[in-house]
């Protein structure tokens, strides 16, 4: 219903049954595949039809509910535990609207109001409150904002489950505004809670080069629209999500001088990696970023060996794609630093050209060369620091 008036694509329709019991639903050849709740499947359509209900919180997180339904159960009841009034639509066989609770001004209005006071009983609705300001760019109404922070000092946070934050996290990521939903998390604490790493960039100072009134957090949130903004992949927009999460935990008078934000943010994006059970390709991905971004915006000052050496780190040789990726992660970094979607990134086209060049070596026929199999990486690594250094200076001699 909420698509529809929108205007936007409409890929399925959820319908509420009102005055049914199961047994009546399996009778007329329903499907039940609800575990929590009564859900069926048309024996045709393969549409969900859900029985009317309501719900008794019985314990902490999204899970711990109590489930009644029955015929007498109207549908005003069945809307009145959504969580925004903007799903708290639904149209009749006659295609007549019905809005108890005012879901369409509010939908005209842009804003994001819950429906009651059940709304505190399920973290989860914090979550896709976020999401929806990342999808629709709307507002969340002054009471709403206060209910959830409420929720969050209430501990409700706490009880989410690492795979629905990931389910939510990774959905917002993909939606035209990632940064809406980052940011309305941080707004209400909820961010602190579940992402402390990306929390606290906010405050951190950038580089004087960079815009002075945008902090590490604040240039994360452009960074990560960039990616956004160029259709990149949830992979590499994860990457640019948490390539800087070391620079907020890297206190020097702590960590000794060799250790690095680079290091350190490798071991930050694991870890969170592994608490949020993301996925083995945006965990990879990210933890390349945060270890090389730098080194790759300095593309052009880099020696052969040191290009080289880059390649075979990033395991260039067998996955170039996720190289190219691991460019574009880094081209909204540094498109975030100035806000520009259209600023050149050379880098990127530098790097992927040195790539083939080093790749062109026949590193079996070396392989074949070598007498000893100890002695096959240096010799095939020193005949690809050639290739790349002889391709650079017959570049430069053009040039000149």
């Amino acid at each position: 219903m909420r698509d529809r008036l929108l205007g936007l694509p409409v890929t399925d329709h959820d319908w509420v049954v009102v005055g049914s019991t199961p047994e009546a639903m399996v009778e007329q050849g329903f499907l039940p595949v609800g575990r929590d709740f009564p859900v069926y499947l048309h024996p045709k359509t393969r549409e969900e039809y859900a029985l009317a209900r309501t719900e008794r919180k019985t314990s902490q997180g999204y899970r711990g509910f109590a489930v009644h339904t029955s015929p007498d159960v109207t549908l005003e009841e069945d809307l009145l535990r959504r969580d925004f009034t903007i799903n708290a639509m639904a149209q009749d066989a006659d295609g007549r609207l019905i809005d108890p609770y005012h879901g369409m001004q509010d939908l005209h209005a842009g804003i994001l109001r819950h429906v009651s006071g059940a709304f505190s009983e399920d973290p989860v609705r914090i979550l896709r409150a976020a999401r929806f300001a990342a999808r629709f760019g709307f507002t969340i109404a002054p009471e709403t904002q206060v209910l959830m922070r409420q929720m969050v000092l209430a501990g409700e946070v706490d009880a989410l489950v690492p795979e629905r934050v990931w389910q939510e996290l990774a959905r917002a990521l993909m939606e035209k505004k990632p940064s809406r939903f980052f940011m309305t998390l941080r707004e209400c604490g909820a961010l602190a809670k579940i992402m402390p790493e990306l929390d606290a960039l906010f405050g951190v100072p950038q580089p004087v080069k960079h815009h002075p009134e945008v902090d590490c957090g604040l240039h994360t949130m452009l960074v990560v629209d960039d990616a956004a903004a160029h259709g990149y992949s949830l992979e590499v927009r994860f990457a640019a999500l948490t390539h800087d999460l070391g620079k907020a935990a890297t206190p020097t008078e702590i960590l000794p001088r060799h250790i690095g934000h680079e290091v350190r943010g490798v071991e930050l994006v694991n870890s969170l990696a592994q608490r949020l059970r993301a996925t083995g390709e945006c965990r990879d991905l990210a933890q390349l970023a945060a270890r090389y971004h730098g080194d790759i915006h300095r593309a052009m000052e880099l020696r052969s060996a040191t290009i080289v050496d880059l390649f075979q780190s990033a395991d260039a040789w067998r996955r170039p794609d996720r190289f190219a990726q691991l460019l574009q992660a880094c081209a909204a970094d540094a498109r975030g630093r100035w806000g520009s979607a259209d600023a050149p990134y050379p880098q990127a086209d530098y790097l992927l050209q040195l790539l083939q060049v080093a790749r062109s070596v026949n590193s079996g026929a070396i392989a074949r060369s070598c007498q000893d199999s100890g002695t096959i990486p240096a010799a095939v690594r020193h005949a690809r620091v050639g290739a790349v250094d002889c391709f650079l200076k017959c570049r430069k001699d053009f040039n000149a």
